[in-house]
């Protein structure tokens, strides 16, 4: 799976990235729900259709691994406590494992159960680094990196700032302007009437 197109399509965060439940994929809608982000709110996002099939794969693969865990006797994953409380057994469910999961089971030191949590942020952190240097791109570069340009495109794209600042889940507006500032079209992201003509 090619997490570098999901950063980037999406917008997300390296950890929102990484928490990704099997729940938050909706296929149909193409979208991603992002829970308990900055802020602690929930957003919505858009799943890029380039990630798609690939994803659908990736998740076929995973729920596989799923299903071998439970035949071992695994299978959980760890959950917010009140959901947890909540619904005892869903711990289990395949629509609450992570989407990258680790490929390890490890101890969970809040129940002591041995689990597979999601992969670890060094991973994915390696791997865009990989990538960087594969691709011959001798700039620095982060999963961050990836959520600016994705911002920074849809502005040049035409994109309206307040879109684009809710699909970032940023909470205010004067966050999202820093991105109008490397549009190279001035300071406000706004062409010269002399440049249009």
């Amino acid at each position: 799976m090619d997490h570098g197109n999901l950063l980037y399509g999406a917008g997300l965060r390296l950890m929102e990235c990484l928490r990704l439940r099997v729940n938050d994929i909706d296929f149909g809608y193409k979208q991603i729900t992002v829970r308990d982000a900055k802020g602690h709110k929930d957003r919505v996002t858009m799943l890029p259709e380039v990630v798609i099939e690939l994803l659908q794969q990736h998740l076929q693969e995973v729920k596989n691994l799923h299903e071998n865990d439970l035949k071992q006797g695994y299978g959980t994953v760890h959950l917010p406590y009140a959901l947890e409380r909540k619904y005892p057994n869903a711990n289990r469910e395949w629509g609450w494992q992570y989407v990258f999961p680790s490929e390890k089971l490890s101890l969970d030191p809040r129940s002591g159960r041995k689990q597979r949590h999601h992969l670890s942020e060094l991973v994915l952190t390696r791997a865009i680094k990989g990538a960087l240097r594969k691709a011959g791109i001798a700039k620095n570069g982060s999963a961050h990196s990836l959520r600016h340009s994705f911002a920074t495109h849809l502005l040049e794209a035409g994109y309206d700032i307040r879109t684009v600042q809710e699909l970032l889940g940023h909470k205010n507006v004067t966050t999202t302007m820093v991105y109008t500032h490397v549009l190279n079209k001035g300071g406000l992201g706004v062409r010269s009437p002399a440049d249009i003509l």
